[in-house]
């Protein structure tokens, strides 16, 4: 088939009742990952080849799709690119202040103590 009749994956998006505890950690559980929502909670949507990680394009998106399913982050795509926002308002509202508190204890244990 050509390229241009090739349909793109449909990208899954749970509702926010439909976030599991367990599948958000294990999204955070990841260093990339971790980079990847750190670099959202400072710019509200980015395009997706634009993050500061050092991986594959094929690592990179599924790392992606890692986050996605959990419902940390959505992705729209807009042409021939797919842009990435965090989903704060609805992990907030799902699991108050969890995400807030993973990536403050990340970020304290990359500072190593004085």
């Amino acid at each position: 088939m050509p390229r241009s009749q090739r349909r793109r994956p449909t990208l899954v998006h749970p509702e926010p009742n439909e976030f599991d505890v367990l599948d958000i950690l294990h999204a955070l559980s990841d260093p990339t990952r971790m980079t990847i929502v750190q670099t959202l909670r400072a710019a509200p949507e980015r395009a997706c080849g634009t993050f500061p990680v050092d991986v594959a394009p094929s690592t990179l998106t599924h790392h992606f799709r890692v986050l996605r399913e959990a419902g940390v982050i959505r992705q729209r795509e807009d042409g021939n690119r797919r842009w990435t926002a965090l989903r704060g308002e609805d992990l907030e509202t799902r699991f108050p202040r969890l995400l807030d508190a993973i990536v403050t204890a990340y970020e304290s244990g990359l500072t190593p103590p004085r």
